[in-house]
């Protein structure tokens, strides 16, 4: 799903607009016990509760696609027999009406998830008349596609701190009661897919809250699909194929100058919201290197190296590759923060065999909040 397609379900997450049949929910204590089940329909909910309900499921569908929000791929053979996808078919077709494909989900999440906290699992099916669009984007009235869909959240309830609170009843502060209170979901996925127009059963999109903790072992069980290598992971590793194959070559203007290629695309592809996530391939980074100056042994060094860490033909999420809100060079004892559009100001240079990082300095230079002025005899006192 681009990012275009990703809005348009999220905003029919509000009692306006979605067509909610059944929101289903399982309470599971920290020793993977069931404390509750339980099966609501939003027509008989008070619509504060209800926006509370959908602020969760919206929340699902929120951060960085390839990062926090990451497409996982259902084979030919597990759509045609697998009994995940099955399942997952299942709570959809059902509208989540019947007990038991529910029931069999939520065991299945119980065995397989390992949480610090009490968490509620929740489930929410939603049909939506997709809209036709003429060629000037004018939105016809008529539908000719109706998109059925789940959401799963997954949120840890935690007790709540103790606080004073106050009562109108005596005009005073009192102790505030604990209470066991849902927070944001850690993760999530939304089934099946939502691509140009209609359901593409052959993918979920997964959300996980922090792109560190992917939850394996959920992935593996519920839906036995490969998960993509984590975006630190994505990172680090490319870090590392760079500094290798690159060896005595890899210095700051080569380092920038890929960084500096990759942020411009990225920068062109967020203006277009209907493009998908942005991908770099093998061959895009080597011809980045080229055009930066490496030498030709360099850029086959670098080639092998890709293929053997992310493999032939894999092409890697290029928001993970880069830092896009800063500069960051850093040495034991010095971190030095930059602009990315302000990498002009940084040079390396060996002066007399010593290595230094030049920093042109222009305006507005402080030490400690100290305006300094800076003079041909200026020196620095340490």
């Amino acid at each position: 799903m681009n990012k275009k397609e990703i809005a348009e379900i999220r905003r029919r997450l509000n009692p306006e607009k979605c067509a909610v049949r059944r929101i289903r929910g399982c309470y599971v204590n920290t020793n993977r016990e069931i404390i509750s089940m339980f099966s609501q329909s939003p027509n008989t909910m008070p619509e504060e509760e209800l926006e509370k309900y959908l602020a969760i499921f919206k929340k699902t569908l929120s951060g960085t696609p390839d990062k926090n929000l990451v497409s996982l791929e259902f084979s030919t053979d597990q759509v045609r027999e697998g009994e995940q996808h099955a399942l997952l078919m299942e709570l959809r077709d059902t509208g989540l009406e019947e007990d038991e494909p529910v029931e069999a989900f939520f065991q299945t999440v119980v065995d397989s998830l390992v949480m610090e906290d009490n968490y509620v699992i929740l489930l929410m099916h939603d049909s939506y008349d997709v809209p036709r669009f003429t060629s000037d984007d004018g939105e016809l009235e008529d539908s000719s596609t109706v998109f059925h869909y789940v959401l799963c959240s997954i949120c840890p309830v935690r007790l709540t701190k103790p606080a004073l609170s106050y009562h109108s009843a005596d005009s005073a502060f009192h102790t505030r009661s604990l209470d066991w209170v849902v927070n944001a979901p850690d993760l999530g996925f939304m089934f099946p897919v939502f691509e140009d127009r209609g359901p593409n059963i052959y993918n979920t999109l997964y959300y996980m809250r922090d792109a560190e903790t992917a939850h394996d072992e959920f992935v593996d069980t519920v839906f036995s699909a490969e998960r993509p290598m984590a975006a630190s992971e994505q990172k680090e590793t490319f870090k590392m194929i760079l500094e290798e194959s690159l060896a005595e070559d890899c210095s700051y203007d080569i380092i920038q100058a890929v960084n500096e290629q990759i942020t411009e695309r990225l920068n062109e592809q967020k203006a277009d919201k209907e493009a998908e996530p942005l991908r770099i391939s093998r061959n895009e980074v080597k011809d980045m290197l080229r055009v930066s100056g490496v030498s030709e042994d360099r850029v086959e060094a670098f080639e092998a190296q890709y293929d053997d860490k992310f493999g032939e033909g894999t092409d890697i999420s290029a928001v993970n590759l880069v830092e896009t809100r800063q500069i960051n060079l850093r040495m034991p004892d010095v971190v030095i923060k930059v602009a990315p559009n302000r990498s002009d100001l940084i040079e390396t240079r060996v002066i007399n065999g010593m290595k230094y990082i030049m920093i042109r300095a222009e305006e507005g230079v402080e030490l400690n909040g100290v305006n300094l002025s800076i003079t041909d005899e200026s020196t620095a006192p340490f």
